[in-house]
This record gives structure tokens, C-alpha cells and sequence, in this order.
């Protein structure tokens, strides 16, 4: 019942800035462990512990302390000459990992996609909310590239995914790709190649931002913007896919 504010602070200060990340989980423990003494009786009035309204007055926010990590990419002109080699690799990380950049989803959909989710006759990947990170329901165009892709894959029985893994059926690893990364000697993650296509977008073609972001299915920093955007843009971001995957298609010149 004495702990108080003062004292949380004695505990998280040392830590907020060096280890910011461990010292807002062990906040929140803190959090918890004061909220059950109340309930129990151990202690009485506010958590000493709770941000909001609270400690957001006397530590710096986290956003304003931890460094953004970018995630290694390869230049977008890097991109075609990458395929080429990706092609030639055998195995289902190679075919997820081609989906992947041809479609501009993140690795956790690619891994998760089951057929059931694909309509071939229409050319749209619907991803459902629950596996998005935004929580919502994400409608992908495929090109023709794409499309041709997908049915190529086989059908394993027993397992309604698109790319299980080698052994058991199950959802590929998360680092299956970056292994095939690592072993090709290249100096990308998977999650990389979206980097690489919205710097191409912006660069190469006149397809609005907005088009791009949707096509990466982020969330709308402004909240006016998405209050008014309610469409999904499905046809401009068909267009975008569709001339990424041309792109993609070029022959490399061996010389570059």
C-alpha cells in the first residue's frame, strides 16, 4: 500500500531510455501486479503504475525514444535481375517468396494463404481480417503473372495451404524465406521487396501514393484521409500490381 508513483519511477527511469522496450513490459507487470493488490485488498486508490494520465506526464512517449529499424531491401532496378536467379531455386520457399513480391503482402500472409482464400476466375486474393495486421479484411489483385503462379502450384492433400512446409503440412517457418535469402547471398529480407516496390511506384510510374499504400495494405496515418477514402481503389491497385509484375518481367541487361 505505500508504493507510489515515485517509486515506479525510481524503478523504470534507469531502464526507459537504454532499454525501452523491457522497461514498458515491465510497466505494464507492474501494472497488473498493483491492480491485484487492489482487488484483493493490499492496497488502496489510483495504480501507481498506469500510463495514461499518469505516467505519459513524467516519461518520454515510446515512440519518441525507440530508433525506426529499416528493413534491408534491394533497389527496385536490383529487382527483375533477383527474379531471374529466384526462378531457378527449387522448393516452396522460392514459389512463396515470388508470390510474395508479386503481390506486395507481407510474409505472414504468404505463409498463412490457404486456396480457399484465392478466386482464380476473378484474379482476387481475398485475406481475411484476422490474418491482417490491420484487422481488416484485404482484397488483393493478381496479375496475370501472378495468376499463372498460383497455378502452377500443387495441391497437397491433407493441407489447405498454398505453401506448407516441406515436412508435416503446416505453415512454412517465418525464416524460410530469409533463409533462402541468406543462401542466394542476397541482402534483402522478404518483407524488403514491399520497400521495393513502393520506391519503385514512386519513382517510375504517375499511380498515386495513396494507390501504393493500399496496395501494401497500410493504414492511413491521416484520419481525416480515412475517414473520407472508404473505397479499397481495387482497379488503380490492379493497375499498379499489373505494370509492377510487367516491370519485373524485363529481361536484365547483363551488362548492368
Amino acid at each position: 500500500n505505500q508504493i507510489s508513483v515515485d517509486d515506479v519511477l525510481a524503478v523504470l527511469n534507469p531502464l526507459w531510455h537504454s532499454k525501452n522496450e523491457t522497461a514498458s513490459r515491465l510497466r505494464m507487470r507492474l501494472e497488473k501486479i498493483l491492480d491485484w493488490a487492489r482487488v484483493r485488498g493490499y492496497r488502496r486508490g489510483p495504480n501507481p503504475a498506469v500510463w495514461r494520465g499518469n505516467l505519459d506526464t513524467q516519461l518520454t512517449a515510446r515512440n519518441k525514444i525507440q530508433k525506426v529499424v529499416h528493413l534491408k531491401s534491394l533497389a527496385y532496378a536490383q529487382v527483375p535481375a533477383f527474379l531471374v536467379d529466384l526462378q531457378k531455386q527449387t522448393g516452396t520457399s522460392a514459389r512463396a517468396l515470388h508470390l510474395g513480391i508479386l503481390t506486395a503482402a507481407r510474409p505472414g500472409e504468404i505463409r498463412g494463404a490457404v486456396w480457399d482464400e484465392f478466386d482464380l476466375e476473378t484474379g482476387v486474393w481475398t485475406v481475411p481480417a484476422e490474418r491482417m495486421k490491420g484487422r481488416k479484411e484485404h482484397r488483393v489483385p493478381l496479375s496475370p503473372q501472378a495468376l499463372e503462379l498460383i497455378k502452377s502450384l500443387p495441391v497437397i492433400d491433407g493441407s489447405p495451404l498454398l505453401f506448407p512446409a516441406p515436412r508435416g503440412g503446416k505453415k512454412l517457418s517465418d525464416m524460410a524465406m530469409t533463409a533462402l535469402l541468406k543462401r542466394m547471398g542476397v541482402e534483402s529480407t522478404a518483407h524488403g521487396f514491399r520497400t521495393s516496390l513502393r520506391t519503385w511506384a514512386a519513382e517510375e510510374t504517375e499511380h498515386l501514393p495513396i494507390v501504393a499504400e493500399m496496395a501494401l495494405a497500410h493504414a492511413q496515418e491521416s484520419k481525416v484521409v480515412a475517414a473520407y477514402q472508404r473505397g479499397d481503389l481495387f482497379k488503380k491497385r490492379t493497375a499498379l500490381l499489373t505494370a509492377w509484375a510487367t516491370y519485373l518481367d524485363q529481361v536484365p541487361d547483363p551488362e548492368d
